[in-house]
């Protein structure tokens, strides 16, 4: 019972962004502007943060959204619940609680991540510039037991990443397309659920991560997203993460994004392949 008590609320919370008759429904931001929210709760595609700023406020508007998102694989299941808020369409404050089930093992494993995002320049639409931003994500694992018995140092660290985003207009058979990339500069063993650093190396690695996404229609977006992984420890190799998705955003208060994942191998399980879910509300 305890742990369906988040989801219950975090279903309500949605309900009531999309419900309350003073949602933002004004806002001159267009559909799809905000992305939808990745696993470390910053604006963006599944796995990797884009530029853009989560929600839709638009100048001196406030927005916030709230999101519950599953990724289940052969041998372990990742369940997210985030929140951001954010504000001027330049700055997001995020939040994701991340809580990976061993299935096959049994037990699980928990993390911790506070986000920012600041936008820099540029403009994901208009200008010729592409949206550039900045952000840190600090993350702090639940239990550092098991990432310490694999050999992990720390049971937080600071992630650092720049993104740059730009749609580009009938570019491909007329549709419009977005191609994102990051640069994150990280310690995270597994996005940090198995710790940080080693215990023979706590070097921060810079790792690409990008995406790329066809816009069917206004509100449905068909995208690939790549992202490097660090390989830090020594009992079992980490394999970088893909997927392909879906992302349709019904209205500005709710959107649906499905994805096939690819995330290699993980803790010595190889070949970790299954599905994603998000559900977002906003306003």
């Amino acid at each position: 019972m305890q742990s369906i008590r988040p989801v219950v609320v975090l279903i309500s919370m949605l309900m009531g962004m999309i419900l309350s008759p003073h949602s933002n429904a004004q806002t001159t931001k267009i559909i799809a502007t905000g992305g939808a929210t990745q696993i470390e709760g910053a604006g963006g595609g599944g796995i990797v943060p884009w530029a853009v700023v989560n929600g839709y406020g638009s100048s001196d508007e406030w927005a916030a959204t709230a999101v519950a998102t599953s990724v289940a694989v052969d041998d372990f299941t990742l369940r997210v619940l985030g929140a951001s808020v954010s504000y001027d369409n330049r700055l997001e404050l995020s939040f994701a609680r991340q809580t990976f089930d061993l299935d096959t093992l049994g037990g699980s494993l928990g993390q911790d991540v506070w986000g920012i995002k600041y936008k820099l320049v540029g403009e994901l639409l208009y200008t010729s510039i592409p949206q550039i931003s900045v952000g840190l994500q600090y993350k702090k694992v639940a239990d550092f037991g098991l990432p310490s018995a694999v050999g992990a140092a720390n049971d937080a660290g600071l992630d650092i990443y720049i993104a740059s985003s730009k749609v580009f207009f009938d570019a491909i058979a007329g549709r419009n397309i977005l191609l994102n990339g990051t640069l994150r500069a990280t310690e995270a063993n597994q996005i940090g659920l198995l710790g940080f650093g080693s215990t023979h190396s706590s070097d921060y690695q810079v790792m690409l991560e990008g995406s790329v996404a066809v816009l069917l229609r206004d509100d449905i977006a068909l995208g690939y997203e790549y992202r490097q992984k660090p390989n830090q420890l020594d009992f079992a190799k980490e394999d970088d993460w893909q997927d392909i998705f879906l992302a349709w955003f019904v209205n500005k208060h709710l959107s649906v994004t499905a994805a096939y994942t690819d995330l290699g191998g993980i803790a010595g399980f190889a070949h970790q392949n299954g599905w994603y879910l998000s559900v977002e509300g906003a306003l």
